[in-house]
């Protein structure tokens, strides 16, 4: 690797990798009850399965640090591997991507994350384990200071490890931040990751989301973003499935429907991290928060017609050519 770059965008957070799985459309039913959709398959059988694809160095920040990577963003990753073969293909693939890895820790004597998914028509259901790996913020030298960061989806066991960012961060007033908290962070709370949320230039996260984490009102949109913007949160954006998205930089708040699919989707692995790290490359490149949220449903959608996060993931060439070909009604407006 050659010298060590000023990163534009820095991703933080696990990486993986993920089998998927392909079943049968008859081997496999979903049902509802009070606490949610159930899949459900013969239980103490040989179910056969269609096909298994594995997606190397995949994750929230991953996923990220690729679609920045595409959009011509000098982008890196800084997350942990293990000393197999796993960690040196993640490496590898993160490289031909034009990801600097150069942060990413090898922990020799441990296994890298590797997940399996169940993949059933168009959804996924995921069974995860994150190895316990040693969570702390890298020393970044002056010249390895990236502009922004974004954080997503790390293990339950770097919970310091949120305080040693925030540390940083309150060293490093320039960089900025766009958060988009995984699983562990929402159960974490607002007050324990409160430095977090006060040094937030971006926080992403999708309506149900945003319920859990402030306790708002799911029906008040203006609601929630008044939540997270008295955190400290600079601009919000809430993503609302087939109801496009909204966002609110404490000036202006305007509703994006989504970008029209070309056909159904393929599977919906993904298409979170797209529109987030879209939106957030949209910034990064000088873009308004109109022209960011005209930016990120695009890669989204291109995603979900591929299998996988980052198949689908766009340059900034085809993304712009796919907006100029958008529909009229394909622009944010007030609500």
């Amino acid at each position: 690797m050659g010298p060590v770059k000023q990163l534009e965008v820095l991703c933080v957070g696990d990486v993986v990798t993920d089998a998927f799985i392909k079943l049968f459309d008859d081997q496999a039913h979903v049902y509802e009850n009070e606490h949610g959709q159930w899949i459900a398959m013969q239980y103490g059988s040989k179910l056969p399965f269609d096909r298994v694809e594995e997606k190397i160095a995949v994750g929230n920040a991953p996923n990220a640090s690729v679609s920045f990577a595409r959009l011509g963003l000098a982008s890196g990753l800084e997350a942990n591997v293990g000393g197999d073969k796993a960690g040196r293909d993640i490496i590898e693939k993160l490289q031909k991507e034009g990801v600097d890895t150069h942060l990413v820790r090898i922990n020799s004597n441990m296994a890298s994350n590797y997940h399996y998914v169940l993949w059933y028509k168009e959804e996924r259901t995921i069974l995860i384990k994150h190895e316990e790996y040693d969570y702390h913020w890298p020393k970044l030298k002056p010249k390895e200071t990236p502009k922004w960061i974004y954080f997503s989806s790390i293990s339950e066991k770097a919970i310091d490890f949120h305080d040693e960012l925030a540390e940083w961060l309150e060293e490093n007033p320039e960089v900025k931040m766009a958060f988009q908290p995984g699983t562990f962070q929402m159960k974490a709370g607002v007050e324990r990751l409160s430095k977090i949320y006060q040094r937030t230039e971006v926080l992403i996260l999708n309506r149900e989301e945003a319920v859990e984490v402030s306790g708002g009102n799911y029906d008040d949109l203006h609601d929630l973003m008044n939540r997270f913007h008295s955190y400290g949160c600079k601009t919000v954006v809430i993503t609302d499935g087939p109801d496009g998205a909204y966002a609110s930089d404490g000036q202006q708040r305007l509703k994006m429907p989504l970008y029209p699919d070309p056909s159904p989707p393929k599977e919906r692995t993904g298409a979170g991290d797209a529109f987030a790290s879209t939106f957030v490359a949209a910034l990064v490149k000088g873009n308004s928060l109109e022209g960011a949220l005209q930016w990120a449903p695009i890669n989204s959608m291109n995603v979900v017609q591929h299998i996988g996060a980052q198949d689908g993931l766009l340059n900034q060439e085809k993304l712009e050519e796919l907006l100029e070909q958008s529909p009229d009604w394909y622009r944010p407006e007030p609500f």
